[in-house]
């Protein structure tokens, strides 16, 4: 994505480590299990649904696609990571830069897709019973499922064109990956375009956090009426929503540091903070599911133990 006529600057520098020598090989060890530990659990979810047919349903579906995402999230920062903390020096290449901007972007606004669907499903299971076969029907979830990755994926895709056109009049990146915002403060002309496309894309991810935290007040709500519905909730709806302000914490860190974060903080914490949401969600979400959902739970049990749980 590197064109010619924007800038002579091909290698950018990732400063975020430039303070830490002493505890590499720890950090380093760490790291890696704990990227280690987000492939188990979330591939371990993932294997458990796809080979349970019990399970070919439309919430363990989304809760799959939830995991997918989280693999494909995590690929885009934590193989890059690992070899920046066996060099001394850390750089990548603007193409490169791109790239895992557009990973690790596109990732964020799929989980927010997903987590929609996931509201709408369950607003249509609790809410409209009666219809929520001819709501959800595999066609249906299909396309649903299709159009949560390949929208989030075209917006974001769109805004890191715009910004891998823009002349680079900087070459230093003051964080531990590579972040559309931060490629925009190294441009000379950051633009008008540029600009709008990025506030366009936090509006309509805003919308859907509006959208599924008004949905479960509704289904709170509902559910607070009957004794049944207040444990369909408990069961299937707690999950959703301990992951939405899960991963909701975890960017609003991200978001308030990349954009007003204080010279004053010190680049751990800093990095401890821009990094929560590659580290978090990723291990806690499958373990909420694993643990809180009894079809998923019985099913690891059954797997781990080789003995059938009655639900």
């Amino acid at each position: 994505m590197i064109m010619d006529n924007t800038s002579d600057i091909t290698m950018l520098t990732l400063s975020g480590l430039s303070g830490e020598t002493t505890n590499r090989m720890v950090i380093f060890s760490l790291t890696l299990l704990c990227y280690f530990l987000i492939l188990m659990v979330n591939i371990s979810l993932v294997l458990t649904i796809i080979l349970d047919h019990n399970l070919h349903q439309p919430m363990y579906i989304f809760v799959c696609n939830l995991c997918l995402n989280a693999l494909y999230g995590t690929a885009g920062f934590y193989p890059k990571f690992l070899l920046d903390l066996l060099y001394s020096r850390h750089v990548i290449s603007f193409g490169g830069c791109v790239v895992q901007s557009l990973v690790i972007y596109s990732s964020v606004c799929i989980e927010y897709s997903i987590l929609a669907l996931m509201a709408y499903d369950r607003y249509a299971a609790i809410c409209r019973p009666l219809d929520y076969h001819s709501l959800m029907k595999k066609q249906n979830v299909c396309l649903f499922t299709c159009f949560s990755w390949i929208i989030p994926f075209l917006i974001v895709l769109a805004s890191i064109i715009k910004t891998s056109t823009l002349k680079l009049c900087g070459s230093h990146i003051d964080k531990l990956y590579c972040a559309s915002w931060v490629i925009v403060k190294i441009t000379c002309s950051p633009g008008l375009t540029n600009t709008v496309l990025g506030y366009i894309c936090i509006i309509i991810y805003f919308f859907h956090f509006v959208y599924i935290f008004l949905s479960y007040v509704y289904l709170v709500r509902t559910c607070v009426k009957s004794i049944e519905s207040r444990g369909k909730f408990m069961q299937t709806c707690l999950p959703h929503l301990m992951t939405l302000l899960n991963v909701t914490v975890a960017v609003l860190f991200d978001v308030m540091f990349m954009r007003f974060g204080s010279a004053d903080v010190s680049p751990m914490i800093k990095n401890v903070l821009s990094i929560e949401f590659f580290i978090i969600p990723p291990i806690i979400n499958p373990l909420i599911y694993g643990i809180i959902l009894t079809k998923i739970r019985n099913r690891i049990r059954f797997i781990l133990f080789n003995k059938k749980v009655i639900s």
